[in-house]
């Protein structure tokens, strides 16, 4: 290797010798700041008061983009949702945003799983808390909240132990109406999963549809041609520290699945559970 023995040595002292120069310097006075002890300086009130405290990453907090809601009639006017960033709508098409989550005391984090407007009335906003990814990282939520006021109020209306919530559908007609495919847990079973439905705007719930406590219902959809048709689909899913494990016996997206608005509680996912269903299906072949 190149140099004499003792020049590394040499750079290092000197380079020590320079780092504290620069960290006794101050830029402002053109002097050096005093020095107390051997080598160390404490900052006194006056030289901190011109610091403050900034956020300085990671940059990406907001992690991953779960839902957006856009005001058809005003398309200007949405709402995003993010997996650790809380809830956002923008009223400009994007040039600012509002957090509409920050303030809100019941909520124990900022994890959105699906943001939905009512149909009928784009101010009624339902969120389900709890992103549905499968991730080691993914976070949890308390269940479903919803605003009347386009997203300045919001009340919490249960349904804390599903975790993570995969859809909000709300009836075209009535928004006091709406139906919450809930994942359930993601690292053990838990019988607060399948789908949920209220009729008076979240007050209470009934569970219209139930595998078993290892699947949850990711997704549903109500058939446009007939609201009292529902369309949902569930799969078992199981994350641990090691891996993670999805499918399973009673996994349901081999096939499409449908759930009817009149039917008390189906307990498999199968569109012969209901009488409705089987009409419906009778009917359209």
């Amino acid at each position: 290797m190149g140099g004499a023995p003792g020049s590394s040595i040499r750079r290092a002292a000197f380079t020590t010798t320079a780092l504290v120069a620069l960290l006794s310097w101050d830029p402002t006075s053109g002097s050096a700041i005093a020095q107390s002890g051997a080598g160390r300086h404490t900052p006194s009130s006056d030289e901190l008061s011109g610091l403050g405290l900034r956020s300085i990453g990671p940059a990406v907090m907001g992690g991953r983009i779960d839902d957006i809601a856009v005001v058809e009639e005003r398309p200007w006017i949405f709402y995003v949702g993010t997996a650790s960033g809380g809830l956002w709508k923008t009223s400009n098409a994007g040039i600012t945003w509002q957090a509409l989550f920050d303030d809100e005391p019941t909520a124990p984090n900022f994890s959105i799983g699906d943001v939905t407007l009512a149909p009928s009335d784009p101010e009624v906003v339902w969120v389900g808390t709890g992103e549905p990814n499968n991730r080691q990282s993914s976070s949890f939520g308390n269940g479903v909240y919803r605003s009347i006021d386009g997203g300045q109020s919001w009340q919490h209306l249960g349904l804390a132990d599903t975790h993570h919530i995969g859809r909000i559908v709300v009836h075209p007609l009535d928004p006091n109406t709406a139906w919450v495919a809930a994942l359930g847990h993601l690292w053990g079973p838990n019988e607060e999963r399948g789908v949920f439905r209220t009729r008076d705007g979240g007050r209470s719930w009934e569970k219209v549809l139930y595998v078993d406590a290892d699947t949850g219902v990711v997704d549903i959809a109500i058939d446009p041609a007939n609201s009292s048709i529902l369309y949902a689909g569930a799969y078992q899913r199981r994350r641990t520290p090691w891996g993670f494990s999805g499918g399973g016996e009673a996994d349901s997206s081999r096939a499409s699945t449908a759930v009817i608005a009149g039917c008390a509680s189906p307990t498999r996912l199968s569109i012969m559970d209901c009488p409705q269903a089987r009409s419906a299906e009778s009917a359209s072949t």
